[in-house]
């Protein structure tokens, strides 16, 4: 009898000590908020730093554009949102404009006429990326976001990775999308893949973003694919390469000292 009873109370030991693991497992899973931040501060290091973003267009798999920029990047005080300056590098008719996004703004600044008028995000850069793509944004921000599910992908790599599905929808009609489903690494936070909705909900593009290396104390995708919505064989390639981490001065990101901004 004592045999048999010492069995029952380790049975019910062994159920309790498992129902607490599945309560600890519910308590640890991320809000849908969480898992954006995290992936956000795996895209974006957390200070000041500046990037060099490469640009190429391919259509039908040839190579019909490209553009190389250098981008300055600072977290602003308010918010915990990024301001961007962004400097034209190559080709060289382009060398020397500049775009500037701070909060929801955004201007263009061209050296030869001495001029800055404001920009859409939305607008196309070249290729799949627009304005708003090739500045540092914070997707928690600007998005307020669900988790949808969790289920297996193939990844920029084409590997199978279980993820978390999130929905985002942009809280300012100021943002570059609409919304935006992202699916985000369920291991690790990594961003993994996106799909880009106009205010139709019209898919605009799909991107997978791959190439992770440590960078600025992080590793992070150093290359994001952008594929048409409506055509497959019109295909951005954007390339993130020379992370430098560097003061970036309040008068960088001022309208009024566009004309006299020098990097060096």
């Amino acid at each position: 009898m004592i045999e048999k009873e010492a069995k029952i109370v380790k049975s019910l030991m062994l159920f309790f000590f498992l129902c607490l693991l599945g309560l600890g497992a519910v308590a640890a899973t991320p809000t849908a908020d969480e898992i954006l931040a995290a992936s956000d501060a795996i895209r974006n290091p957390g200070r000041s730093f500046s990037v060099t973003v490469t640009l190429t267009e391919f259509q039908a798999g040839k190579q019909v554009d490209t553009s190389t920029l250098t981008s300055y990047s600072r977290m602003q005080q308010q918010g915990g949102q990024f301001a961007s300056l962004i400097r034209f590098v190559l080709p060289a008719r382009d060398a020397g404009k500049l775009m500037l996004k701070n909060g929801n703004d955004m201007w263009f600044y061209d050296p030869t006429s001495k001029a800055s008028v404001r920009l859409s995000p939305q607008q196309r850069l070249l290729g799949q990326a627009s304005n708003g793509d090739v500045a540092t944004v914070n997707l928690a921000k600007d998005y307020k976001a669900t988790l949808v599910d969790e289920e297996d992908i193939k990844d920029g790599e084409r590997r199978t990775r279980k993820a978390y599905k999130l929905a985002l929808v942009a809280v300012s009609p100021d943002v570059t999308y609409a919304s935006i489903e992202m699916w985000v690494d369920a291991e690790n936070y990594r961003p993994l893949k996106a799909r880009f909705f106009a205010e139709s909900s019209r898919l605009l593009k799909t991107v997978y973003y791959r190439r992770f290396q440590l960078q600025l104390g992080a590793e992070r995708p150093t290359e994001s694919v952008m594929i048409d919505g409506l055509n497959p064989q019109s295909v951005t390639l954007m390339r993130f390469s020379d992370y430098v981490a560097r003061t970036i001065p309040d008068a960088w990101l001022q309208r009024d000292f566009l004309p006299r901004f020098n990097p060096d």
